[in-house]
């Protein structure tokens, strides 16, 4: 009952903010849109940037919180009871994200340094491959407009490993067996090689 307790709170927390989230989602978005837009009109065939915004809803809010925050019991990571003041929706980065998708890979320098000035405080957490190098460039912090106490984040995708990403994101972290395979994070990182090597071909032509 009280584990169920501690998730009850985080839910009635998580709604009480939800109006907030989604006024930082808009703040987020709407600043990465205005200052992307001169990239966008310069952009030539067969270039691309799309912007994509998301609320982190509830279920995933409470399940990363217990993976960040929680205790380590035999079942997995679980809320303390014992410890339920502890947790809060408001330490999660990602409440609110932004992802910026560019093809091909040139773009994805140019999109990253002019936004990094006017988020110059957010900190930086990049997206890495199994090898560890740095695929995409990832930041969290909170929008100064609006005195927010949720935090933003956003991210700068290589558009053939964003769409893949959403895909692989529901195969390889909602079902268990998958994400503990070796053999289905070989072929992910397969995958990952075959679509940045077809986007290189793509900018030798360009």
């Amino acid at each position: 009952m009280q584990d169920r307790s501690v998730e009850h709170r985080l839910r009635e927390e998580y709604f009480d903010y939800l109006p907030e989230i989604g006024r930082v989602l808009w703040q987020l978005e709407t600043e990465i849109r205005f200052r992307t837009l001169p990239i966008l009109h310069d952009l030539r065939a067969p270039e691309q940037l799309v912007v994509r915004s998301r609320v982190k809803d509830c279920e995933s809010a409470l399940k990363t919180l217990a993976r960040l925050k929680g205790s380590t019991t035999p079942e997995g990571r679980q809320f303390d009871p014992n410890r339920a003041e502890e947790y809060s929706i408001l330490g999660l980065p990602d409440l609110a994200g932004v992802r910026v998708l560019v093809f091909p890979n040139r773009r994805l320098d140019q999109v990253d340094s002019t936004l990094r000035p006017y988020f110059r405080d957010w900190a930086a957490k990049p997206l890495k491959n199994d090898r560890g190098e740095i695929v995409a460039p990832k930041y969290h912090g909170y929008c100064r407009d609006i005195g927010s106490k949720v935090q933003g984040e956003y991210q700068v995708v290589p558009m053939l490993i964003g769409l893949f990403w959403d895909v692989e994101h529901s195969a390889m972290y909602k079902f268990r067996a998958v994400a503990n395979s070796k053999e289905m994070r070989g072929r992910r990182a397969r995958v990952e090689e075959a679509l940045a090597d077809f986007e290189q071909g793509v900018e030798r032509f360009l």
